[in-house]
């Protein structure tokens, strides 16, 4: 009787219409994967002008693989599932190890596979350093995590040149393109991944005064060291570079986590970093005790011989910060596409179009400036002495500009999907989070100002550099010509107190000049208009009624109509 009821009921619910539905899903956009990272135009103008265009094939075949739901689901993962430190084995052997979730080693195999570590060293066309960039500016369409490490070994060949004995052993095996995870002698991996250790509680930024130690042993070259570093990031690398203070000074040394012998190296972990983003990527504070370094470079000239190292760094750093301009544009652009409000939708709405061709000005900037000291950089590699000064200026000027913008450009973009944007499952937050990391990373905003001020200072021909840049849109724009000049006048009047100023004006002026030679004139004009003009407000979305801004999002966004 019962199963007869429950069945005559269930018949009953059955025939009832569905008066209970309310969770139909409409209005919302579909996902964004797949889609194709590299659909940029202004990207592939500016690999084409550097130098790299031998490489587009391979940057649109990764963009398609970056933009992939695989891909994209590799990122999310990898942030979701943090690493994890192991410091003892279950026996209670010292081990220190970092254990990833796979999707980080998915995501690191094709970054290392496709040459965005150190492989542009090995490359000798010219345009290889271009190449490099523009790739790091496709896949970071994933996540910006795994870039550390990758970018750290970049920037550790040209400081390993510096002792050509060790580069002989080690720069074969950090510009190969091979990645090979795990603890293991170096010489027997096919593959290795260098990471860097500068930063102590006692000073920050103000390396000369880490009080970590390093005493020569009897083997010529060959140190212990002993200290606590506060932040070194990608413990799970094979080399680190480590500044200490031997009996010359402070001294750059190259320290291995396994020893030639097989033996563990001292490098203990204490604890890895709980980060306000960047959480797929380990940070630590290693201690060195007894610890085995070699020399890297003369005593006492430890900064000297990282120079390198942070102009290759800070390149990335304006590189990143770019692509995750690029990325949120691309998202938010995406939403307005297929989002409607108020009975239309929201790309067709006046003032969200507004927003979205002046994010996407800015992004454009930051791209084709990026573009543009990467092929310094390449060309300074090879010896252009103008090339060489004008990288030393504007690699300095574009790490505190277009790193400044990020963190306001993702909070725009983000607020163009709404309260979409601000739960985690839409993927904004992540980037939020990322974007200060850029900023503070190789030198906080103050420090890239003062370098600023210190290179002009010191070397006489970096002003004369970016004044020869400069002077390739002379004529073109007045409020071009108008910004240039006041920009003569605060080099010989300027102070301290105002390097701040000064390097906005020299990112501004360098940004302009480039769009005004190479972009199409609504966006040249509109930035003029806005970035140098003054006929902007103090937020995203206001430029003036006479900006083309179909124009704008036709070449920002293809196929937005």
């Amino acid at each position: 009787m019962v199963s007869t009821l429950a069945q005559e009921q269930s018949g009953a619910e059955q025939e009832q219409p569905r008066q209970y539905a309310t969770h139909d899903v409409v209005n919302q956009p579909p996902p964004l994967p797949p889609y194709d990272a590299s659909d940029d135009t202004a990207l592939l103008e500016g690999l084409r002008r550097e130098g790299a265009g031998w490489a587009e094939e391979d940057i649109r075949r990764l963009g398609l693989r970056a933009g992939s739901a695989e891909a994209q689901e590799w990122a999310e993962l990898a942030n979701r599932y943090e690493p994890e430190l192991r410091t003892h084995d279950r026996y209670g052997n010292r081990v220190d190890e970092v254990e990833f979730h796979p999707s980080w080693h998915h995501l690191m195999r094709v970054a290392v596979a496709e040459g965005l570590a150190a492989a542009p060293w090995a490359d000798r066309r010219p345009g290889a350093h271009v190449a490099r960039t523009a790739g790091g500016m496709v896949w970071g369409h994933t996540e910006a995590g795994h870039g550390c490490p990758t970018s750290m070994t970049y920037a550790a060949v040209p400081v390993l040149r510096r002792q050509p004995e060790l580069a002989k052993v080690y720069e074969p095996l950090l510009t190969s393109r091979e990645y090979e995870p795990g603890l293991r002698v170096p010489t027997d991996k096919r593959g290795l991944l260098a990471g860097m250790g500068m930063t102590e509680k006692q000073g920050g930024s103000d390396v000369r005064t880490n009080t970590t130690t390093a005493t020569p042993t009897a083997e010529p070259g060959v140190y212990t060291l002993r200290g606590h570093k506060w932040f070194t990031s990608a413990p799970m690398c094979d080399v680190f570079l480590v500044l200490a203070q031997a009996p010359g000074g402070l001294s750059c040394f190259l320290v291995p986590r396994v020893l030639p012998d097989g033996s563990r190296n001292t490098f203990r972990i204490q604890r890895l970093k709980d980060k306000l983003g960047n959480r797929s990527n380990a940070s630590s504070e290693p201690e060195f005790d007894g610890t085995v370094a070699w020399l890297v470079g003369p005593e006492g000239r430890g900064v000297k011989t990282i120079i390198e190292m942070v102009n290759c760094t800070r390149l990335d750093c304006v590189m990143m910060s770019a692509t995750l301009m690029r990325k949120t544009l691309v998202e938010a652009g995406h939403h307005a596409r297929h989002r409607s409000a108020f009975g239309a939708r929201l790309l067709d709405q006046p003032l969200m179009r507004n927003v979205l061709a002046d994010l996407a000005l800015e992004s454009e900037a930051a791209t084709t400036l990026t573009l543009r000291l990467a092929g310094a950089a390449d060309r300074a590699v090879r010896g252009e002495p103008g090339e060489v000064a004008f990288r030393r200026i504007a690699t300095a000027v574009g790490k505190y500009w277009v790193t400044k913008r990020g963190p306001a450009f993702t909070a725009e973009a983000l607020e163009c999907l709404g309260g979409n944007g601000y739960v985690e499952e839409s993927g904004m937050p992540r980037h939020y989070r990322e974007a200060p990391l850029l900023s503070i990373w190789e030198g906080s905003g103050n420090v890239n100002a003062l370098d600023v001020l210190r290179a002009l200072s010191r070397e006489p021909g970096t002003a004369d550099a970016l004044f020869a840049e400069l002077a390739l849109a002379q004529g073109a724009d007045a409020r071009l010509d108008a910004a240039v000049t006041r920009l003569k006048g605060l080099l010989t009047g300027g102070s301290e107190a105002g390097a701040r100023r000064l390097v906005e004006l020299m990112a501004l002026t360098l940004q302009a000049s480039l769009l005004v030679r190479h972009a199409p004139a609504p966006v040249a004009d509109a930035f003029c208009a806005t970035r140098l003009g003054g006929d902007w407000g103090h937020a995203f979305g206001t430029l003036p009624d006479a900006a083309d801004v179909d124009a704008i999002l036709g070449r920002a966004l293809p196929g937005e109509r």
